[in-house]
């Protein structure tokens, strides 16, 4: 049976997709376990010629930076999502809930500084913080986050939860949503709770590390 262009064309294409995908899940795999793996690492991971990779990403830096970008995506998609729904408890925490459930910082945690971040990539940084904060407003609005709170927090949540890790990733994730209930009993408002101790994390107090060199 013959195929036509038109179907030969899309199913390269459709196969390139899929090496992609491949591609991207082996460099997130191999990166976290060694951030200065050589990218010759991640081909061998994902079973492609070392061409084949090059073909997609110029290098290592370009791999790294895509990584981080779809994990700063996933958490801009994941508070979307949160602000429809109706209940402002809720929403908060379903937010953090699938955040920790991407596991997008851990990617934070291990590739922060391994490249220099593209313009967009600022845009949608800034995009990020301005939905959480809108979620932690939300949820201070509602009566049941502990009045010293402020979003910053957030961050250091969130990268205890990612600190988890186990060699069984089913067991990871379970350890890191009880983590992540742990850690919410303490943002929770409680009368008569002794106050956080220390200032709180300021504005920008963590850019530092996405700054080379440093």
């Amino acid at each position: 049976m013959s195929t036509t262009p038109g179907k030969t064309l899309a199913g390269r294409r459709a196969q390139a997709a899929r090496n992609d995908e491949v591609i991207l899940e082996a460099a997130r795999a191999v990166f976290l376990d060694d951030p200065k793996a050589p990218i010759a690492a991640v081909a061998e991971r994902a079973g492609v010629g070392i061409s084949a990779l090059y073909r997609r990403y110029a290098g290592k830096e370009d791999l790294l930076r895509q990584l981080c970008h779809d994990g700063l995506r996933r958490y801009v998609a994941e508070a979307e999502s949160a602000l429809t729904e109706p209940d402002d408890w809720a929403a908060f925490t379903g937010f953090l809930g699938g955040v920790v459930d991407a596991d997008v910082h851990s990617l934070t945690v291990h590739l922060a500084g391994t490249f220099t971040p593209t313009e967009e990539m600022g845009r949608d940084a800034l995009r990020a913080n301005e939905l959480a904060t809108a979620l932690f407003e939300r949820a201070r609005a509602s009566g049941r986050l502990r009045p010293d709170a402020v979003v910053q927090d957030l961050g250091l949540l969130l990268e205890a939860c990612a600190a988890v890790r186990v060699p069984d990733s089913k067991r990871t994730a379970e350890l890191r949503r009880r983590q992540l209930a742990v850690l919410l009993a303490g943002l929770s408002a409680v009368p008569g709770a002794e106050p956080l101790p220390g200032p709180p994390p300021a504005a920008g107090e963590f850019d530092w590390r996405w700054r080379r060199g440093e």
